[in-house]
């Protein structure tokens, strides 16, 4: 009788969630395409400023870097402040991002642009989930959570074809700079347009705050980073991380040096992981209302992808063959995606959304920052079987951190009501 779902009178309706998910998919994907501003146009930054591949690296090792840092302090401001002025000042990053990489000067210029890129992703998580949370009914949550990964597997997606394709177009990288800065300006446009749909602080479907009893002392702010859940997520998300720095980095050059395949081919992994993936986030999303013990889902799915990718280490497959079974490997990860999101929901507690997403998602960014210096280490030595071994080893990992979370969780749903989380 203390909790009220979305399935009482007041629940909204289909159209409005629908408005919600939407703009904060669009939201995500918009931050996921400015994690790729400069990587696409590294050929033409080697040729106009005499970069080499370590300044490069340094540029992507610094936009995650202040992502992962402003992502745990982010969320206790979306918490203070609210979501809805936080992605405002997100989006507004990335437009001044763009522009800043347009007009360059040098790698000055560039490390700049880099920074207000991470700057401008740090709070996309808490806000977003903080949004979904707050303005989704229940019933709808776990299609919320399978929109937001799709599209921010699309933004991936579309980023090196935007970015690269105007660049060859118009013969001028900057050109393509500055049409990512228009395109994070016509969105912050569109989320301002339709700011009522975002604001965190109307509809509580889906995170009422429990009631403090009489007497008792208000919790301290930081009293969830005590929750051994929060950090087990934490460490599902940098393993998780780390699988995918793997496909995405280095799963092309190892299936060449694996099967012998021509770049044209291999290079089509990350798309059909990715393709993959959003397809496995669309089925995840009604699994997610099915299925009780989340984290059997997440292990099922994560360990037939760990599966997939050993096999085509192992170098037994046909080379055209290899190329789709990483791809379909995505599949498994994409399945996951919003049970993950949906037990992290359930682990966080109530009134520290934004705190709990910020933290947890920070090792999404700490995975990418750790992952590609050590997988590029083993390509430099010749193992190309231990990309995938590695991607492989790293899905394991997140699985043992699920299963100990979807544990935690579950106890913590049979503890008496008033009883200490």
């Amino acid at each position: 009788m203390s909790t009220t779902t979305s399935s009482a009178p007041g629940a909204a309706p289909l159209a409005q969630d629908a408005r919600t998910i939407g703009l904060v998919g669009l939201a995500h994907g918009t931050s996921h395409f400015f994690h790729m501003l400069l990587p696409p146009l590294f050929p033409w930054l080697i040729s106009d400023f005499s970069l080499n591949y370590s300044q490069l690296g340094l540029l992507v090792s610094v936009f995650f870097v202040i992502s992962g840092v402003g992502q745990a302090l982010s969320g206790f401001l979306v918490d203070r402040v609210g979501a809805r002025p936080v992605l405002f000042a997100a989006l507004a990053c990335f437009a001044l991002a763009g522009l800043v990489a347009a007009w360059a000067p040098g790698y000055g210029g560039l490390l700049l642009a880099a920074a207000l890129a991470g700057l401008g992703n740090a709070p996309f998580h808490p806000v977003d989930f903080t949004i979904l949370n707050k303005r989704v009914s229940q019933p709808r949550l776990g299609h919320a959570f399978s929109v937001h990964g799709i599209t921010g597997n699309l933004g991936w997606a579309a980023a090196p074809v935007f970015m690269a394709g105007l660049t060859a177009a118009t013969g001028s990288w900057r050109v393509a700079c500055a049409g990512a800065a228009l395109l994070a300006a016509l969105v912050l446009m569109a989320m301002v347009w339709h700011r009522q749909a975002l604001d965190d602080r109307q509809g509580r479907w889906a995170h009422a705050t429990r009631p403090q009893a009489p007497g008792t002392a208000a919790e301290h702010p930081m009293a969830f980073l005590k929750l051994p859940s929060v950090w087990l997520c934490f460490s599902f998300f940098f393993w998780t991380t780390c699988a995918l720095s793997a496909i995405q980095s280095f799963a092309s050059p190892a299936l060449q040096s694996l099967y012998g395949l021509p770049l044209a081919v291999t290079s089509l992994v990350v798309t059909g992981y990715m393709l993959t993936g959003a397809a496995g986030m669309v089925i995840g999303g009604f699994l997610v209302a099915k299925v009780e013990r989340l984290e059997r889902t997440i292990g099922v799915s994560l360990v037939g992808s760990g599966v997939l990718l050993a096999v085509v280490g192992l170098g037994i497959l046909p080379g055209p063959g290899a190329v789709l079974v990483a791809a379909l490997a995505g599949l498994g990860t994409g399945l996951a995606g919003p049970s993950r999101d949906m037990l992290i929901k359930r682990a966080a507690p109530p009134g520290a959304t934004g705190r709990v997403y910020g933290t947890v998602y920070s090792g999404l960014d700490l995975g990418f920052a750790v992952a590609p210096p050590l997988l590029g280490l083993l390509m430099d030595r010749g193992a190309a079987p231990g990309i995938f071994y590695a991607a492989a080893f790293a899905l394991l990992f997140a699985v043992v951190s699920a299963a100990w979370v979807g544990t935690r969780v579950a106890a913590g749903r049979k503890t008496p009501a008033g009883a200490a989380a």
